[in-house]
This record gives C-alpha cells, structure tokens and sequence, in this order.
C-alpha cells in the first residue's frame, strides 16, 4: 500500500471513526414524556414568607404561591413581540405568549408560551418583592398572596408602564412600576416609603419558580437545560436533575445553592429556545440562590439583594429588570451592549439609558468549541442578513470557511502529488531495504526530507473539518435561528432532519412518510442525505479504486454509511456537508490539473459497475 493511499484511509477512517461515536453516544434526542407526577392545578401551595438576609439569613426568600383562581383581578400586557397579563395576586409575571413563534412550522400552530400561572398544567412565573427584617413581619411586606391595586396604567406596553400600590395599614406604602420595551426585557423598580414612627429594614429580591420539568426537555448531552447564571464573570450551569439531587443531599447542610454576587450578575431557567432571568442592577450586591421543593418537585430561582434600612419619612427604592423571551442573538447581543467591531458591523449602538449586562451572550449554550461556535454563527447570521435564507447562508458559510482553509488544503493537495510522484522511489526504497524496517524508515525519512515533503499532510484538511463540523452541529442544534428557517421546496425547518423518505419516493406516491425518529425514517431517507451520499462517492472518484480488496471494500461503502448515519441530522447540517464535499471535489481536481495530473474520473467511475473484478483498473491519471 504506498503511502498516499495509507494517509487518506487513515484520514477517511478517523473522521469515520469520530462521527460514528458521536453517532452512538449523542443519537438526536426524543421529547420527553409528560410527567404524571406534575403538580395538578388543584395544590394550594402557601409558603412561609421570605427571609430578609439581614435577619435571620436562609439564603433566601420563601416559596412559590397560593393557586390563582379565573377570577384573579389582572393588567394587560401588550407589544409587538409578547401578550399576556400580570396576576395583581403577588404582582406576579405569570402569562406571556411569544407572537413571532410558533410550536409548529404549521401557520396555525399555537403561538409558544413561555409562563403560565397557578392553575395552568405547569405553572412557571417571576415574583418580586420585599424580605422582612429587623422591626416587622411576613404580614406586614407584600408576599405571593398579596392583592395589589393599579395606581397608574391600564395595560402595560413599551410607551406606557404601569405601577401597582398595596397599603400594609402599618404605616408602610410599597409600590411596584413594571415597565416594558419593544423585546423581551421587563424592568421592576419597587419603593416602600415610610411613614410609621420607627425605622424598619428590609431587602428587595425577584425570584422566578418553575412547577416540575419543561414538557419539551431534551435531555440531550449538546444542549443545557436548567438553571443558568453569571456571577463577576462567572458562568454557571446546572441541570435539573443536580439541582433535584442538591436538595436531596444538601452540600455544608443547607438545601440551597448561594453564591455572593459583588458587582454585577444574573440568574434563571435556560430551556432550548427560551429564557427567564432575573438581572438586579449593575453594581449591586446580591445572593444567586437557586433551591429546590421536592415534595411539589418546584424548582426556584432568586435574587436576594442587600438589607436596606428605612429611617421614618424616608423612601427607598431597588431596581432589577427580568428578561422572559426567546434567545435570539441579535437581541441577546442588544442587551448585553457589547461596544467594538462586530456591534458596528451588526449596527447595534449603545444605549446610555440601558445597563449592559455582563456577558449576557453567553446565556446561549456555546459549547466547548465557542472560540469556533461564535464566530460561525455571527458570520452565519451576517449572511443571513445579507441573502435574506438561512439555507442559501449555510452555503455561502461553507464557501468562506473553504476560502480561509483553502492554504492549507493547497499545500495538503500539493503534497499529495508530490507523493504520486515519489512513488517509484519509494517502490525502490522498499526493494533495497527488504525486511529491514529500521533502514527502510530512515531512507523514508531521508527521501521526505530531500524533497522536503509532509506525508501526514494529506490528514490535516480533514482533521481541520471535524471540530469545524462538530461547531456547526452545535450551532445549527442550539441556535433560535435555524428553528423553523426555511431553504427551497420542502425545507422548512433546517434545525429538522429532512421530511422527504423513500418511502413514498419523495412526495410522489400518495402515501405519507414513515414518522421521524422510527426506524423506517432512518432506512428511508430523504433527499438531502441521499445527496450527500452522491457527492462523497463522487469525491472519491477522482482516484481509483484501491487494488486492496480491503482497502476497495472500505472505500466502497463509506460514502453510503455515512449517508445513513447523518441522514437523521439537521437539515442544515447535511446541506453544509454536501456543499462542502463538491467544493472539495473542485479544489482537489483543480489544484491536480494545475500539477500536470488529469484525473480520470469518468474511467474510476465506470470501474465501479464492472462486473469483471479481476479486470484492471483504469491508470490513476492521465498526463496533460
């Protein structure tokens, strides 16, 4: 075997190596099924009140709320891209549909909500509020079952934002002004103003709980669901299951995770799509706790700012903001207010009157690849920007990304021909060394050297393509945008594998495909993957088939085995690859012209259909 042939069957074996573990370990995920154990409308939840940190120090506040019935008083909320109400019992945040998404690619597909109030299936919403300390009581702060009244506003919109008052009749007058903008990001600003005869302390906190999992939880090793947070630069990650086990086996004896927050962070649920978080003000001291009740199995978010003290005649007020939307990148990316180059190129400017907050784009599931990840996506998201089709800039990504890498397969292809050319050398090398393995290596080496060649260069494009896949999976998997991006015809979803089978010849029989995910899916494959199995048999044809029986078997079924095994991937993952394996199919067969080398695909094609296989095979090249 010489050793052109050793480095692509050692190259081709290693990426078919790596796929096929990817394959086995992380196959795509099934939804998970409903939980029978899910709180039932019916739980009347009444927790003790929450804890002032400055007093008796928990960690944090209180639990969840007593249940909502239909005729809880509500205020409206309104604007282009989210609808719902705010509960006056608690002034809780609890129901918000998402108007730009769908759960379907079905137009009349009900709309996404992201929370849901007490009563609902799976109750899921933000509470904000005040923790007792020193000179008063849980009764006499507002909790989860106080009643609030509107002081201002009808219905909450970007241009009008609306304030809710309650009277503790102690001689406390807490309001709440909740505004909104025209994206995702709530702002709460709460005030108690004093007019008792004593001086009283008490801290402000927002907490977000979520009754049981998400109904839609993946469960899948590339993506993280649950909890998420940033605190001073810090990311954290932490998955439903290790928040439950947390409470089970409490760490140091306390059945809560607390981390001390000095200067600027935030914390919440984190699902595939969509966020909850809570985002005290920048510069603000406060406790991260995130805690867990297993006997209603509610998971809880909190963000316990610190005790102010509140003299006679005086005010004081605390701000947070919450942000409950989709986890769009340019949006994301918006709040954050990252200042240089890419916020002029995507034509973000900064918003004085807005905070950033610190590293918010990092709420979206990177991965370990995110030096490769982000900038992918943002150069994907350009394109996107630019072509106006998610399918068409998954292209025109696969073109620069070739374009960059383009040197190194330049010198991958030249070395490979160089190696061609040394073959005869190197024939007489091993019939002068014989069996003389230590004599043969050194003459190789020597042989390499002179002419100053990389036998192991021939690996290196592919060896560069496999995080570069593993990149794009993970961004075409986690990314918003490729939900629901249509390419052309029957590619509606590119984050979907592709909806056309075999089955029923692509459409053209009057019998539907078999259901995604069976194994007839998987037999049955679509167009795409059938495409991407055409274009890495004809890649392989610009040489011929090896004269190792071995060797021609492998080569033989590789392109076809690949084709079965990504055939359940995303749509737009397969695109990527067959744009990628005919780009590669050009570069190679042009930089081998360009060398003198002619290769004969039709003839290595021809050969694939003789009966005949002791018959010779067609020359490797011709000469020009």
């Amino acid at each position: 075997m010489d050793d052109q042939n050793k480095n692509l069957i050692l190259a081709t074996a290693l990426s078919f190596l790596v796929i096929l573990l990817w394959f086995v370990l992380f196959p795509p995920p099934e939804p998970a099924p409903t939980d029978p154990n899910a709180p039932v409308a019916q739980d009347s939840l009444t927790p003790p009140a929450p804890t002032a940190p400055g007093a008796a120090d928990a960690g944090g506040t209180g639990n969840v709320v007593a249940e909502t019935g239909a005729e809880t008083p509500r205020l409206a909320i309104e604007t282009p891209r989210v609808a719902g109400s705010i509960s006056l019992m608690g002034g809780r945040i609890d129901d918000l549909l998402l108007k730009d998404y769908r759960e379907t690619i079905e137009p009349d597909s009900e709309t996404v909500r992201l929370l849901s109030p007490i009563g609902t299936p799976a109750p899921y919403y933000a509470l904000h509020g005040w923790a007792p300390g020193a000179g008063l009581t849980a009764e006499q702060v507002p909790g989860a079952n106080t009643l609030w009244q509107i002081e201002t506003g009808t219905t909450l919109t970007p241009e009008s934002p609306v304030t809710l008052v309650w009277d503790n009749g102690a001689g406390l007058v807490f309001r709440r002004e909740i505004a909104i903008d025209s994206d995702y990001m709530f702002t709460v600003r709460q005030s108690v103003e004093n007019r008792g005869q004593s001086e009283v302390s008490l801290a402000p906190y927002g907490l977000i709980a979520r009754h049981g999992r998400p109904a839609d939880l993946k469960n899948f090793f590339i993506l993280h669901e649950g909890v998420i947070g940033m605190a001073d630069g810090t990311l954290s990650e932490i998955g439903y299951d290790d928040i439950a086990d947390f409470a089970v086996n409490p760490r140091e004896g306390a059945p809560a995770e607390v981390v001390q927050v000095s200067e600027s962070g935030w914390l919440g649920f984190t699902d595939h799509y969509w966020m909850s978080t809570l985002i005290p003000a920048p510069g603000t001291p406060f406790k991260a706790v995130t805690k867990f009740d297993p006997r209603r199995e509610i998971f809880q978010t909190e963000t316990v700012q610190q005790t102010l003290s509140l003299a006679p005649g005086a005010t004081v007020t605390a701000e947070s903001r919450l942000f409950a939307g989709a986890k769009e990148w340019a949006t994301i990316r918006h709040y954050q207010n990252q200042p240089g180059f890419f916020a002029q190129l995507f034509g973000e400017t900064a918003d004085p009157g807005r905070p950033p907050v610190d590293r918010f784009i990092d709420s979206i599931d990177w991965g370990w690849f995110f030096f490769l990840t982000k900038p992918i996506f943002a150069a994907l998201h350009w394109l996107n920007q630019m072509i106006g089709n998610m399918g068409w800039a998954i292209i025109a990504l696969t073109l620069l990304i070739k374009a960059l890498v383009l040197p190194l397969a330049y010198k991958s292809y030249v070395s490979m021909a160089k190696m061609k050319e040394l073959q005869p050398q190197m024939e007489k090398i091993k019939e002068i060394a014989g069996d003389d393995r230590q004599k043969l290596q050194q003459e190789m080496m020597a042989l390499y050297k002179k002419e100053k060649v990389n036998p192991a260069a021939g690996c290196l494009p592919i060896l560069l393509q496999i995080p570069i896949f593993f990149s794009l999976y993970k961004v075409i998997f986690v990314t918003l945008e490729l939900r629901h991006a249509p390419w052309i015809g029957w590619i509606r979803d590119l984050s979907a594998p592709d909806p056309s089978s075999l089955f029923n010849f692509w459409g053209l029989a009057p019998w539907p495909a078999p259901e995604p995910g069976s194994v007839l899916a998987l037999i049955f494959i679509g167009i795409l993957p059938l495409g991407l199995g055409i274009s890495m048999w004809l890649q392989q044809k610009l040489n011929p088939s090896p004269t190792d029986p071995t060797q021609k078997m492998i080569f033989a079924w590789m392109p076809w085995v690949f084709m079965f095994m990504l055939g359940s991937f995303a749509s737009g993952l397969v695109l990527y690859w067959i744009t990628n394996n005919m780009i590669t199919f050009g570069q190679q067969y042009a930089i081998m012209r360009s060398h003198g080398h002619n290769p004969d695909v039709f003839g290595n094609i021809m050969s694939s259909f003789r009966r005949d296989k002791t018959a010779p095979e067609p020359g490797p090249e011709k000469k020009k």
